[in-house]
């Protein structure tokens, strides 16, 4: 495993110093090449009891969608948003392969970090990336947050809770659907996050996401 560049975030000249959160870009030695990734740390430096969370992009997008949001999660847990092979500064996949890449490189990302237990957030098409990793590795999931409608019909395969929010246009027969299939399913109408939510409403999605995230 190797990293490169830290780079802390500073305070604005008089302003009030909040939690110190430590973050970073990094690189880490995987399977088909190196992965990029965007870490935050809460003040304890990653020692902290809550699990650590993973932040998985859209296809079209890198895990720098999520650099405000990471700041403000840090501030409980660590948080680790990665680009997925081939996005970003991540390096390409193997050759010929397909969407299930995304998940065996966070499960070994995981596995490299020694991490025993993690949540997952979603967003886009990142949910199927979510809810591959949760299939395979039930063990290791603790909790799912979705952001956005995707994936919907193959919540029934996962057993951990999860939170949806829909952020598009979604019809009364989708939330009904996502119902029906388990109690611990949250499913939230949240169309004040359809416009780049990871940016415009980084703190208030922390929020309602650590909700979620933080029950017993």
């Amino acid at each position: 495993m190797s990293r490169k560049s830290n780079n802390p975030r500073g305070t604005p000249s008089g302003a009030k110093p909040g939690p110190l959160i430590r973050s970073r870009r990094a690189y880490f030695d995987m399977k088909f090449g190196q992965l990029h990734v965007r870490t935050a740390f809460p003040a304890t430096g990653g020692f902290d009891e809550q699990e650590p969370l993973f932040c998985l992009h859209p296809g079209e997008r890198t895990g720098r969608l999520f650099q405000r949001f990471i700041a403000s999660m840090a501030k409980r847990r660590s948080v680790y948003a990665p680009d997925m092979p081939g996005c970003g500064e991540s390096d390409p996949g193997p050759e010929g392969s397909g969407p299930g890449i995304g998940a065996a490189v966070v499960l070994d990302l995981a596995a490299d970090l020694r991490l025993r237990r993690v949540d997952l957030l979603g967003a886009g098409d990142g949910a199927g990336v979510a809810l591959d990793i949760a299939i395979a590795a039930p063990e290791l999931v603790r909790r799912i947050v979705l952001v956005g409608a995707f994936a919907l019909d193959r919540l029934a395969s996962v057993s951990q809770g999860c939170l949806v929010l829909a952020t598009g246009s979604t019809s009364i027969e989708m939330r009904r659907r996502a119902g029906d299939l388990r109690a611990n399913i949250e499913f939230v109408a949240a169309p004040e996050y359809s416009d780049d939510p990871f940016t415009l409403a980084a703190d208030v999605l922390a929020e309602r996401v650590a909700t979620f995230l933080d029950r017993s």
